[in-house]
Protein backbone atom coordinates (compact mmCIF):
# COMPACT_ATOMS: atom_id res chain seq x y z
CA UNK A 1 0.00 0.00 0.00
CA UNK A 2 1.15 3.58 -0.72
CA UNK A 3 1.11 6.26 1.66
CA UNK A 4 -2.16 7.62 -0.07
CA UNK A 5 -3.92 4.15 0.80
CA UNK A 6 -2.69 4.83 4.49
CA UNK A 7 -4.47 8.38 4.58
CA UNK A 8 -7.78 6.87 2.64
CA UNK A 9 -7.99 4.57 5.32
CA UNK A 10 -7.59 7.18 8.15
CA UNK A 11 -10.11 9.61 6.06
CA UNK A 12 -12.81 6.82 6.29
CA UNK A 13 -12.53 6.76 10.19
CA UNK A 14 -12.53 10.41 10.06
CA UNK A 15 -15.73 10.19 8.06
CA UNK A 16 -17.43 7.96 10.35
CA UNK A 17 -16.57 10.10 13.65
CA UNK A 18 -18.16 13.18 11.55
CA UNK A 19 -21.35 11.79 11.44
CA UNK A 20 -21.14 10.84 14.85
CA UNK A 21 -21.01 14.61 15.53
CA UNK A 22 -17.12 14.87 16.05
CA UNK A 23 -14.73 16.48 14.62
CA UNK A 24 -13.42 14.13 12.07
CA UNK A 25 -10.00 13.47 12.79
CA UNK A 26 -8.63 10.18 11.61
CA UNK A 27 -5.22 7.91 12.44
CA UNK A 28 -4.11 5.01 11.60
CA UNK A 29 -0.83 3.17 12.99
CA UNK A 30 1.23 0.42 10.51
CA UNK A 31 3.70 -1.71 11.30
CA UNK A 32 5.37 -3.89 8.52
CA UNK A 33 2.91 -2.91 6.01
CA UNK A 34 -0.43 -3.70 8.20
CA UNK A 35 -2.30 -1.73 10.14
CA UNK A 36 -2.31 -2.70 13.56
CA UNK A 37 -4.31 -0.16 15.22
CA UNK A 38 -6.96 3.16 14.22
CA UNK A 39 -8.39 5.58 16.36
CA UNK A 40 -10.98 8.48 15.29
CA UNK A 41 -12.19 11.37 17.82
CA UNK A 42 -14.67 10.39 20.45
CA UNK A 43 -14.10 13.58 22.89
CA UNK A 44 -17.81 14.25 22.39
CA UNK A 45 -18.81 10.87 22.55
CA UNK A 46 -16.95 10.18 25.81
CA UNK A 47 -16.89 13.47 27.47
CA UNK A 48 -13.27 12.87 27.21
CA UNK A 49 -10.40 15.32 26.46
CA UNK A 50 -7.90 12.71 26.06
CA UNK A 51 -10.39 10.89 22.77
CA UNK A 52 -8.51 12.33 20.00
CA UNK A 53 -8.07 10.06 17.21
CA UNK A 54 -3.68 9.74 17.57
CA UNK A 55 -3.75 8.59 21.49
CA UNK A 56 -6.82 6.44 20.56
CA UNK A 57 -4.67 4.92 18.04
CA UNK A 58 -1.47 5.07 20.19
CA UNK A 59 -3.43 3.33 22.68
CA UNK A 60 -4.84 0.35 20.70
CA UNK A 61 -1.72 -0.65 19.34
CA UNK A 62 0.29 -0.68 22.62
CA UNK A 63 -2.02 -3.35 24.34
CA UNK A 64 -2.17 -5.16 20.73
CA UNK A 65 1.65 -5.28 20.57
CA UNK A 66 2.24 -5.64 23.93
CA UNK A 67 4.52 -2.55 24.70
CA UNK A 68 4.51 1.69 24.88
CA UNK A 69 7.34 1.59 22.63
CA UNK A 70 6.00 1.56 18.70
CA UNK A 71 9.61 2.26 17.25
CA UNK A 72 8.44 -0.28 14.50
CA UNK A 73 5.36 2.13 13.95
CA UNK A 74 3.94 4.95 11.29
CA UNK A 75 1.40 7.08 11.83
CA UNK A 76 -1.33 8.24 9.63
CA UNK A 77 -3.33 10.98 10.68
CA UNK A 78 -5.96 13.12 8.77
CA UNK A 79 -4.72 16.22 10.80
CA UNK A 80 -1.59 17.78 12.12
CA UNK A 81 -1.30 16.50 15.69
CA UNK A 82 -1.76 19.14 18.90
CA UNK A 83 0.83 19.23 21.03
CA UNK A 84 -0.73 16.55 23.56
CA UNK A 85 -0.78 14.22 20.66
CA UNK A 86 2.67 15.37 19.30
CA UNK A 87 3.72 14.69 22.93
CA UNK A 88 2.71 10.78 22.88
CA UNK A 89 4.07 10.11 19.39
CA UNK A 90 7.51 11.15 20.40
CA UNK A 91 6.99 9.33 23.82
CA UNK A 92 5.43 6.26 22.27
CA UNK A 93 8.73 6.73 19.82
CA UNK A 94 6.33 6.27 16.47
CA UNK A 95 8.76 6.09 13.93
CA UNK A 96 7.16 8.12 10.90
CA UNK A 97 4.36 10.58 11.60
CA UNK A 98 2.06 11.36 7.77
CA UNK A 99 -0.42 13.76 7.84
CA UNK A 100 -2.73 15.11 6.08
CA UNK A 101 -4.01 19.16 6.39
CA UNK A 102 -2.00 21.32 8.25
CA UNK A 103 -3.16 23.21 11.42
CA UNK A 104 -1.81 26.59 12.00
CA UNK A 105 -3.25 27.14 15.05
CA UNK A 106 -2.68 24.25 17.15
CA UNK A 107 -0.22 21.86 14.84
CA UNK A 108 3.03 20.95 16.65
CA UNK A 109 5.04 19.69 14.02
CA UNK A 110 5.60 22.36 11.75
CA UNK A 111 1.77 24.32 12.00
CA UNK A 112 1.61 26.22 14.89
CA UNK A 113 5.01 25.28 16.09
CA UNK A 114 7.39 22.23 15.57
CA UNK A 115 7.86 19.64 18.88
CA UNK A 116 10.74 18.19 16.63
CA UNK A 117 12.84 21.79 17.25
CA UNK A 118 13.41 20.82 20.87
CA UNK A 119 15.73 18.62 22.54
CA UNK A 120 13.14 15.68 23.16
CA UNK A 121 14.98 11.78 23.51
CA UNK A 122 13.09 10.88 20.01
CA UNK A 123 12.34 12.78 16.77
CA UNK A 124 9.95 11.19 14.22
CA UNK A 125 10.60 12.02 10.91
CA UNK A 126 7.34 14.04 9.94
CA UNK A 127 5.54 14.07 6.46
CA UNK A 128 2.86 16.79 6.07
CA UNK A 129 0.33 17.55 3.15
CA UNK A 130 -0.24 13.72 2.37
CA UNK A 131 -4.26 14.29 0.40
CA UNK A 132 -4.00 17.48 1.79
CA UNK A 133 -7.07 18.75 -0.14
CA UNK A 134 -9.22 15.66 0.77
CA UNK A 135 -8.42 16.21 4.16
CA UNK A 136 -8.84 19.76 4.70
CA UNK A 137 -11.86 19.52 2.79
CA UNK A 138 -13.30 16.83 5.13
CA UNK A 139 -12.51 19.60 7.92
CA UNK A 140 -14.20 22.56 6.05
CA UNK A 141 -17.41 20.06 5.28
CA UNK A 142 -18.02 19.37 8.85
CA UNK A 143 -17.49 22.95 10.42
CA UNK A 144 -19.80 24.31 7.70
CA UNK A 145 -22.64 22.31 8.22
CA UNK A 146 -22.41 22.58 12.03
CA UNK A 147 -22.42 26.24 11.63
CA UNK A 148 -24.96 26.51 9.37
CA UNK A 149 -27.06 23.98 11.98
CA UNK A 150 -26.50 26.63 14.52
CA UNK A 151 -28.13 29.09 12.64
Amino acid sequence: MTHEDYMRKALHYARLCGERGEIPVGCVIVRNGEIVSYGSNARQTHKNALKHAELVAIDRACRKLGGWRLWECDMYVTLEPCVMCAGAIINARIRNLYFGAYDSKAGCFGGLMNLNDHAFNHHPTVVGGILEDECSEVLKDFFKKLRSRNK
